[in-house]
Order: structure tokens, then sequence, then C-alpha cells
């Protein structure tokens, strides 16, 4: 017999086929009934009518693409962005920018971002050219590049260490970057070949062959070293049908050639109205819509003014185009309507007598501190024979009575302050609030839950200082990949109030954790949503049905200015300065987009990074169009389990989930996180990932393992020391279950002596070298970010 191997018939016999699989070919019973009758009243038959429908699909997609391509490169489509991107060093941006220009326009143009028409190839394009070694000035330009141009040198061959290299380090690490973000339509030129044919052929042919494997399968090459080549380029360019990126196409933008502001007397002082002009591109922008300006953040919209076209492709309308940049005509005007207009909400109001916030804040707690002081130093002044107990029942009037009608001789002086806590209550007391008792242990490493501000972020330390910081964090990344979760109980507090946040978990896979037990405060100033999947569905649908409110948006294409309201001066001024070197681009929000709340991020580690990155540490999140500081925490990205182990450093070389606290964003968008590293230099590309779904109920749990070590060994019996240091905590942590590294499980039976000695039973005989563990568990939330935008920082 076959045993479990069963016979499998070839496909195109149909004898082995089943009726159904027969009849593939034949038409529905839903196209029978629609089968029409011909002029002498004869039914076609089954064969024509396929026929007919197979050719009303054929001109459907006829149509469609021709539609979308008019709308990419017809007179009423915005310019094409090419941005030019030096693969090395030694390659010369600006000759292959003249020489583009030169044969697209003879006119010079003095805007920002120079966009010229062509009436020979009937196209309208703007040229940007990405600095090397700036790598947010190239992110910004490849966000909004419809084509990107990588530009290979023969002259970078010489350079490199490898001779058949063409890409240097901060080549190969945009590169990598692009990727993540997404490639738009993309060619490689080819410049500084020689003129002899047959050498010239050799080096196009080594190139292609090199640089083949690092771009897309669709990706063209063009020698562009002559006037010639570089026309066959441009022609090819303008007949090409551009790709974008998923994320970009589902929202407006705008790329802005002109950046100014407007002092606005009646707003608050400190406030004015940025003004940016520039092509709407991807979708209608509404007047109602929130915006965001890319490291800056959300604003709304005051007007939108209808320009007319400063770059028409039309020559007959190009004769004034000179009068028209100096004196632009407003063809119309779209004002904000206060009534359909999208607030701006960003924290959530807190309901203080709705019990949201279940742990006191670090205001409350300060607070209560100083007034502990000041009622510390505060003396009574009580009558002569009255005990402290009595003392406690005279209110703050009787004791003015009494000051007043007995003499100071006579009275007792009581220092409220020999009954308070501090001191030796802190030992003996087990119910005070572990919030404060975190306060007086910060020196404990592993903790990261009450002080994870990295030192490094600071002003005022000098080199020395953040040598030993970074030193320190390096001993800690490699003491946490040796020991992970290990920690050593304190000898001077009690393990029962260290570990008051932590409890025992039966299973870590199937044991219940209620999502909304013990939040933080920080969770009554975020949002979340029943269903996040249907709010998403149903906020693109009125989205799709605002765009069609022609009164209210301003079509793909158009030249316009949006003015931006309540804008910081500081921010503004920043922006006038940041776009004489990258393009500021104002993206449109959706619904909800501008609240906060729990956003997770599928993340790994760069390879060109090659500094730990600890939880907690503040980066520059770049996710789509969007910019925003946060300080995440990493978790193991665990399937089908509604709990996940916190990971105290993003290890390289394998996913994690990254979770912050950041403004809500819908549709899987790109993630590039970049880490700080001086004000002198450029940041550098610490993460990449995507956005995996806003769910603030996601448990991430910190794990931390207590360790013993056997003392005397009895079959399976065991006396374990060094985990605890006293008895009361022993009893305290009995009902948790141990386990050791070489697989045995058992619980603790008793305490031993006075010292945090206990006796363990375990299922099995427990060697004399083993280690005896316990795993405590915490919930663990994500760090409020101090700012939450880059530009943010010193602008008012």
């Amino acid at each position: 017999m076959g045993g479990s191997r069963h016979q499998m018939n070839k496909s195109h016999k149909t004898r082995f086929a089943s009726k159904s699989s027969r009849n593939v070919h034949k038409i529905s019973s839903q196209d029978k009934l629609k089968v029409s009758k011909s002029d002498g009243g004869i039914a076609k038959g089954a064969k024509a009518a396929r026929l007919q429908r197979n050719k009303m699909m054929r001109e459907q997609k006829r149509v469609a693409v021709l539609k979308e391509k008019r709308a990419l490169s017809g007179p009423s489509s915005p310019p094409r962005v090419i941005v030019l991107f030096g693969l090395s060093a030694c390659v010369n941006l600006n000759a292959v920018e003249e020489d583009i220009l030169s044969l697209l326009s003879e006119e010079g143009r003095t805007t920002t971002f120079p966009a010229a028409a062509s009436s020979e190839y009937k196209l309208r394009t703007t040229v940007l050219k990405a600095p090397h070694g700036d790598l947010v000035a190239c992110m910004e330009m490849a966000k909004v590049a419809d084509l990107l141009a990588f530009v290979a040198s023969q002259n970078s061959l010489h350079e490199a260490d490898d001779t058949v290299s063409f890409i240097d380090s901060f080549g190969s690490q945009c590169l990598s970057v692009f990727r993540t973000l997404g490639l738009p339509s993309t060619t490689v030129l080819i410049r500084d070949l020689p003129e002899d044919l047959k050498r010239r052929h050799e080096l196009k042919k080594m190139c292609m062959s090199v640089l083949a494997p690092e771009f897309p399968e669709d990706c063209k090459f063009y020698p562009a070293d002559k006037k010639d080549e570089l026309h066959k380029f441009m022609w090819l360019f303008k007949e090409q049908r551009l790709t974008a990126p998923h994320w970009r196409s589902q929202r407006s933008y705008l790329m802005a050639q002109k950046v100014e502001t407007e002092t606005d007397d009646t707003s608050s002082s400190g406030k004015c109205t940025l003004v940016l002009t520039g092509y709407i591109h991807a979708h209608s922008l509404s007047v109602n819509q929130l915006v965001h300006i890319a490291g800056a953040g959300d604003f709304p919209l005051s007007k939108i003014e209808l320009l007319k076209d400063p770059c028409p492709l039309n020559l007959r309308k190009g004769a004034d185009l000179m009068d028209s940049e100096n004196d632009i005509q407003v063809v119309s005007c779209l004002t904000a309507d206060p009534m359909k207009q999208e607030p701006l909400v960003v924290e959530n109001a807190p309901d203080i007598l709705a019990g949201e916030q279940t742990w006191p804040t670090e205001a409350e707690m300060a607070e209560a501190e100083r007034n502990y002081k000041e009622k510390k130093m505060k003396k009574k002044r009580l009558p002569k024979g009255i005990s402290e107990y009595q003392a406690a029942w005279i209110v703050d009037d009787s004791d003015a009575d009494y000051s007043d009608s007995e003499g100071d001789d006579d009275g007792m002086v009581v220092d409220d302050g020999e009954n308070g806590f501090p001191g030796q209550k802190l030992q003996n007391d087990f119910d005070f609030d572990d919030d404060q008792a975190s306060l007086n242990l910060r020196d404990s490493g592993d903790e990261t839950e009450t002080e994870s501000v990295m030192m490094m972020d600071g002003d005022n330390f000098t080199n020395e200082q953040i040598a030993e910081q970074i030193r320190k964090i390096k001993e800690e990344h490699a003491e946490d990949e040796e020991f992970p979760d290990e920690v050593d109980t304190p000898i001077d507090v009690p393990a029962r109030k260290r570990f008051a946040k932590y409890r025992g978990v039966k299973s870590f896979r199937t044991s219940t954790w209620d999502p909304k037990e013990s939040l933080p405060p920080e969770y009554s100033r975020i949002f979340a949503f029943d269903n996040f999947t249907r709010t998403q569905k149903h906020v693109l649908a009125k989205a799709l049905d605002m765009l069609q409110e022609a009164d209210e948006c301003v079509p793909v294409g158009s030249y316009a200015r949006l003015y931006i309201k309540d804008v910081s001066a500081g921010i503004a001024s920043k922006l006038c300065t940041l776009s004489k070197r990258l393009p500021v681009v104002a993206s449109g929000l959706l619904q909800h987009e501008s609240k906060i709340s729990v956003l997770h991020f599928s993340i790994k580690k760069h390879d060109s990074y090659e500094a730990p990155i600890k939880a907690k540490e503040e980066l520059l999140f770049h996710v789509g169009f969007r910019q925003f500081t946060s300080r995440p925490i990493f978790s193991s990205d665990s399937i089908n389990a509604s709990k996940h182990k916190m990971e105290r450093f993003l290890h390289p070389g394998t996913f994690s989930v990254a979770s912050i606290y950041a403004p809500i964003c819908f549709h899987s968008l790109p993630l590039v996180a970049l880490k700080s590293q001086g004000e002198d230099t450029y940041p550098a590309v610490a993460a990449v990932g995507s956005l995996r779904s806003v769910d603030p109920d996601r448990i991430i749990l910190k794990k931390i393992i207590l360790t013993g070590y056997p003392q005397r060994v009895s079959k399976s019996k065991a006396t374990v020391r060094y985990m605890f240091h006293n008895p009361e905590d022993v009893r305290w942590f009995k009902p948790v279950e141990v386990w050791s590294k070489c697989g045995r499980r058992g619980r603790i039976r008793e305490p031993v002596g006075t010292h945090g000695a206990m006796k363990c039973i375990l299922n099995g005989v427990i060697q004399q070298h083993d280690t005896v563990c316990m795993s405590l568990f915490k919930r663990s939330y994500p760090k409020w970010p101090q700012q939450w935008f880059p530009l943010n920082s010193g602008s008012d």
C-alpha cells in the first residue's frame, strides 16, 4: 500500500477533474440572464456574451489607465518632482541639474524649488538636489519625489577600497532608508564615462551589473554625459507611468515653494500665520482639514487661496510669466467654516471625579511632600497638661484661642516631625505606596520605571560625563544579554516594598491580566476606540465624501496658498530657515489623527547603528510625512498572545514592537527612527520599521528574576539563601512559584532563621550547583515625551 502518500492526479487531465473545474470557462448563471437578443430576435450564445463582457472589462481598464496618465502628465497635473541623489560624494549634481534644466527651459527660475515647463516634452518638472551627508534633507526629498534619480560616477571607483563599488557608506545607508519609506519610480544616471566607445560600453555594463541588485527590477540605467542621452532619458520619463508608495497616495500634501509669515494682531502674543505656497499633490485638500507641517506639528487652516499657475505648460500663457511671478493673481478663496472644521484636539480632558487616575501624579506627590515639610516645621502651642493624642484633635482655630489666652511660658511645644514617616517608619510600615518608595530607590540600575531620562540629552554635561554614561549603558546592555531580567534584591529595603507593584503569574501565556487595572495618569489624557478597524473604515469613507465637495476643496494640481493659523513665531522662523535646505511639506490629516493614543510599531535596529538603544530613550520618529519625538518601550513580538514581555534594549537582528505615546495614524505607514548625536552633527538612523496598530490595551509586562543559591540539598528539598534578606519577605512571596535553571519547579515551604533563608520543595532532585529563581511581572507603559515635535524645543 502507499501508506500516508496518496495519489495526485495531473490538473490538465479532465478525466479526473471535477464538474466545477471543467465548467470554469463557461459563463455564470447570472450572465445567462443578461444575454441580450440581436435585431433579428435570435439570442446570442454564451461565447458571444463572454466575449462582450471581456471587451467591456478591457475598455474600462483602458479608460482608467488613460485617465490616470492624463492626471499625472496632463496640463492640470502638478509638476513632476525629480530628486537627484549622488551615490557617492564625488558626484557633481550641479552639472546634472544644469543639463536637465537646459533641456526643459531656457529661462532660469528664482524660486526656492524651481519648476520648469517644456513645450517640447509637454512636461513640467521640479528638480531637487539631495545634499550628500544630510540624512534628514535626503529623507524629506525622497518622501515627495515622483522620480528618484540615482547618479553614479565613474570617478567613484578610484576612491573606494573596492574597485567595483559605486556607492559609499552614506549612499548605502540612504538606500536602506529609502527602501523602508517605499521607493517611488527609480532610475540610475551614469556620469563621467570615457569617450572611447569600447571602454565606455565596458564601464556602463560593469556599473549595471554592480548596481542592479540594489534597485528594483524595473529600474532603468541611462548614460547621462551628453545632451542626446539626457534627451532620450527625458522623453522616456515623460511617457513613463510613475509609481508612488501606497502611504503617500492616500492623503493630500503640498511641497512649499515659498514660506512666509504674517503677524496676526488679534491672536495671542507669540502666534502668527504661516503662509505656504505650492502645488497640491495626490488628493484634493479641504480647507476644513487639519494639516501637519513636518517637524512643527498639527495646525488648522484659516483659508486657502487658489492662485493662477505661474508655470503654465501652454506657451501662449508664458509671455507674461515674469509678471505673474511678481504679482500672482488670486483666482478664488476658500474660507474655513467653524461649524465643519475639524477641531484641533490633542489630549483628552480627564474627569477627576470619574476616578481615571489610579496612581498619584508627580505634581501631587511633590505637593504632598511640600505640605508635609510645612507641617513638620510648624509649631503648635497647646495648653499645659494636654497629651500628644489630645493635641491631634485640636484644630487651628482653637490653637489660636489657646495661645491668646495662655502665656508663653506655660505652653508645651510639640514637633509633629517626631511622628513622621521618614526614617524608621519607611522600614516598618509596609503599606506605604510603592511610588514614594521608588523615589528613594533610584540607585537600582535595573529599574527604569521612574528614571529613564538619558543623561546624554542634557545640555549641562561635559564630554567626560557623556562618555561615562555611554560606558554605563554599554555595560548594562552586555549584562542584560548575559543575565536577562535578573536583578539583585536590595539589602537595606524590604523586597515586599521594593517590588510591591510586581506579582507572580502562574502561566505567562494563559493567565489573565485586566488591561484596565492600575492605569497610569497618562492614560487619562489619551484616546481609545472600541473598534479601531471600524473607526478607520468610517474615517476613510468620510474623507472621500468630504473631498467630493467642490466648494470646500482645492483640486489636485492647483497652485494654492495655505494660511495656517496659530503657529508659534519661533517655529515659523525655524521653518523659514529650513526651507533653504529641504522642502517644507504640509500634509492633510484625517479625522482623529491629531489626538494622542498608544501606537505600536514593528521595529528593527538598523545595521549601521552600533550603539545600544535603551528602552525609554528619546528618539525622533519619522512616520510617513509626520515627525514626532517619543520615548518608546520595546516588547517581544508574540503571535496570538494577550501579554508581551518587555525588553530593556532593542537587540540587533530581530524584530520587536516599539510602543509610544503619539498622535493617531491610519494606514500602514513606514517608520524611520533617528537618534540625535549632538547639535553640531546630523542624527543617525537607529531603527526602521512600520506602524502595526493603535491599541492602549496591549499588555506589556516587565519581568524580573530574583535568584537564590542552595545551601543544603536533600533530594527534592533545599534550603535557599540570598534571594531574600528577612523572613517577612519570604512569607510575603510564599505563594509565588519558584524554578531552577536546570528545569525544576517548586514552591516555598517556610522561612529559616532571621536572614532570609527559606526551605523549598521542588518536583525533582535539585543539584548543589543549581540556581533557584522566582519570576515577577509588572505592567510597563511608555514614557510621556517632554515635547511632541522636534521644532518645538526652545520655540517659546
